[in-house]
């Protein structure tokens, strides 16, 4: 680890170097220059209706408007995303199209089109961002490594050289309180610089539980010349939270304790998540066809701990006796993770005979380290008769905290595995005459893993390369209605080695894709339909002949539609309408990895609703002679598997939200927001019938932002 840190002390020095030298190494001159936004890596120059897949963008207006600040709940107005076992409430996880990825680690996604979603840092806020792309359908030939499904993009705010600025002041329920702000400004006329941060600190309306969470974004923009642009921007959060398993069923029912019933141990304390991170990019735009990016980020992070958790193993468990005593493990987690990009690409336009080209080429570098030590305290078998103080236990009627003296874990788990991968890619999209495009791309992925298990001194290595090829088309049949296409091959690494030793072989997926784009009322109106269809070999399940072994033999697939509407209608009346339709199931007889129980083909997959809607209105009027906008929204998610190889089912659901602005002054605004209007119980999300997360009550937020 003291590597690990020198490498961070390395990172900060250079990036915190680099600012001042940005700000005043720009020579005086009476020429107005304007820092203007670097293009997205992994992007050609190619407009969203052009592009062969379904784009679902997030604006920040929009989240600002319902009062959302957390990424879990933004994705929610996505019909196509789907909350999946979030580590006790530790990190942001979510299925797309279905498919989720490891169940063990956060859900990659990319802020800036640098992976942020892997390591430890805790749920993501979304203070500082402009939008956030859902890129559905294939895009390994682009980005390489990672789900079928799609590619989750935040989009940062970029420092102007106008000073302006935002403050705000939120209070809510259960004790909440949130202060947030964004500031951008000029430091000379090439230099602009932009910081925003937040401090939120909460209860719960789960019991006894507190969090408190904090994020500073620095970023800075120098124009060196005309065509040349660098840009920094920095990342350190730090959030205290407490880990949170939620609540039980019984006989398959839930709905046997309140959703606000604790089942862990107070004297746990939160556990600790922190993130640091520096992306670095140069642009330089060759002439006015031709744009080079060059870039390279790292990211820390850190989750460390003590909690207290229901025991799943059925020979261990009391509460499957007596439907009361829940038997409880307790763990400590100590782990970090380091992850290094660098990468270059290329862009431009050019043409051959009557072909118009748009070319997009790149490689890139990736290296991530998994430290991870894991001590863990397991209840007695009740085969042994074990005293309620040896199985760590609490009733779940009357729970009682602090009972018996907290167990002590031993060792579980201590290794460190790293991933080192290189690639490049090249995307060529072709438009023949006026209508047709066609889009032809791949990628080719050199990958590498080495694990270290400390506790016997074991070492394991695996190698290999992929080529993820993509096509596509797109065909203008006019201006207002668009069809198109795609068929893309991924892969994901899998971790980890079979009774052999020998290393697991990543997961190998194919998509395919098909719908229409529409655009109406000038533009005002857009709407995408698509059906798609992906498959999924290599997933990992459990070894029939050698228990506590794996195998990488599983499949899986996931077809489903999905529309997509936003609409600026007359009568300052917006609309936002997402519904999907996905059917996610095993395609292979199996056995779960985590209890080697039988998963059979034609199995739904886990927390993937067959119907989710979701839909936002809102409409403005004049009051007072101020601008009042009010609105509300409906979220539908339908019944999911609540367990794997089981009948276990979260029941669906229904909640309503409310929410309004009034601009008090010229520069200041009013918000509210009511989440859960008629106070459904709800669940969100599960693992399995002992750890199910609820949804919360009915709650209300109000806040004031003022601008400057």
């Amino acid at each position: 680890m003291t590597t690990r840190r020198l490498s961070f002390l390395t990172s900060t020095f250079i990036a915190v170097a680099l600012l001042p030298v940005s700000a005043f190494a720009a020579p005086e001159t009476d020429e107005t220059v304007v820092v203007t936004a670097q293009r997205q890596a992994y992007r050609a120059d190619i407009p969203l209706k052009l592009t062969p897949q379904s784009v679902d963008i997030l604006e920040a207006d929009t989240l600002e408007e319902v009062g959302i600040t957390r990424l879990s709940d933004a994705l929610d107005l996505s019909a196509s995303m789907a909350r999946q076992n979030n580590f006790g409430g530790l990190w942001d996880n979510f299925a797309v199209r279905g498919f989720a990825g490891d169940e063990n680690l956060p859900s990659g996604y990319l802020v800036n089109g640098f992976n942020a979603g892997r390591g430890f840092g805790g749920p993501r806020d979304i203070v500082g961002i402009e939008r956030i792309e859902i890129l559905k359908g294939p895009s390994a030939a682009v980005f390489g490594r990672g789900e079928p499904g799609g590619t989750i993009n935040l989009v940062t705010k970029k420092p102007k050289l106008e000073s302006e600025g935002t403050i705000g002041l939120a209070l809510g329920s259960f004790d909440k309180v949130r202060l947030d702000g964004d500031w951008t400004g000029p430091l000379g006329d090439k230099v602009a610089v932009r910081l925003g941060g937040f401090y939120e600190q909460s209860d719960s309306f789960r019991d006894t539980l507190e969090t408190t969470r904090s994020g500073i974004f620095p970023v800075a923009q120098w124009r060196i010349t005309p065509r040349t642009s660098l840009s920094y921007e920095g990342e350190i959060t730090r959030q205290e939270l407490p880990f949170d398993r939620g609540v039980v069923s019984f006989n398959n029912q839930l709905g046997v304790i309140p959703s606000s019933r604790f089942l862990g141990e107070p004297g746990d304390g939160p556990l600790q998540a922190d993130a640091t991170g520096h992306q670095l990019q140069l642009q330089h735009d060759l002439n006015d066809d031709w744009s080079l990016l060059i870039g390279a980020g790292y990211r820390a992070t850190d989750l460390e701990g003590f909690s207290t958790e229901a025991e799943l193993a059925t020979a261990r468990q009391r509460f499957f006796v007596d439907g009361q005593t829940l038997s409880r493990q307790r763990r400590f987690r100590d782990y970090e993770a380091e992850h290094i990009v660098y990468r270059a690409e290329i862009t431009g336009r050019f043409e051959t005979a009557a072909l118009e080209h748009r070319i997009l080429a790149g490689f890139d570098y990736d290296q991530f380290s998994n430290d991870q030590l894991f001590l863990r305290f397991r209840p007695p078998s009740l085969a042994g008769n074990p005293s309620a103080a040896a199985g760590n236990v609490i009733n779940i009627f009357n729970p009682v905290y602090g009972q018996f003296p907290l167990p002590t874990p031993g060792p579980q788990i201590n290794r460190l595995d790293e991933q080192k991968a290189w690639g490049f890619y090249i995307q060529d999209q072709i438009k023949l005459g006026d209508r047709l495009h066609i889009r032809i791309g791949g990628r080719y992925d050199d990958f590498s893993a080495d694990g270290l298990n400390r506790a016997n001194n074991s070492t394991t290595s695996f190698s290999d390369t992929k080529f993820s090829p993509q096509v596509g088309f797109v065909f203008e049949a006019n201006e207002v209605f668009t069809l198109y296409g795609s068929y893309g091959q991924g892969f994901r690494a899998n971790s980890g080695t079979d009774f052999a030793g020998k290393a697991f072989a990543p997961e190998e997926s194919e998509s395919v894709e098909v719908g229409s784009k529409i655009t109406l009322l000038d533009g005002d109106l857009e709407a995408t339909f698509a059906a798609f269809s992906m498959t999924k070999t290599n997933i990992i399940t459990a070894d029939p002949v050698n228990a506590g072994f794996s195998l990488a033999i599983g499949e899986a697939e996931s077809r489903g539609l999905e529309i997509d509407v936003t609409a600026e209608l007359p009568g300052e009346l917006d609309l936002r309408v997402s519904y999907a339709y996905v059917d996610a199931q095993v395609a292979k007889d199996g056995l779960d990895p985590n209890f080697a129980a039988l998963i059979k083909k034609g199995d739904r997959l886990i927390n993937v609703p067959e119907h989710t809607v979701s839909a936002l209105v809102s409409k403005e009027f004049e009051l007072g002679g101020r601008e009042l906008e009010l609105g509300g929204g409906l979220l539908y998610v339908g019944e999911r598997l609540g367990e794997t190889a089981t009948t276990f089912e979260l029941p669906a659901y229904t909640t309503l939200r409310l929410f309004a602005t009034y601009d008090l002054t010229d520069n200041l605004e009013l918000y509210g927001q009511v989440n859960n209007v008629a106070d459904t119980t709800f669940y969100t999300n599960s693992f399995s019938r002992l750890w199910v997360a609820p949804g919360a009550p009915r709650n209300v937020t109000l806040a004031l932002r003022y601008s400057f």
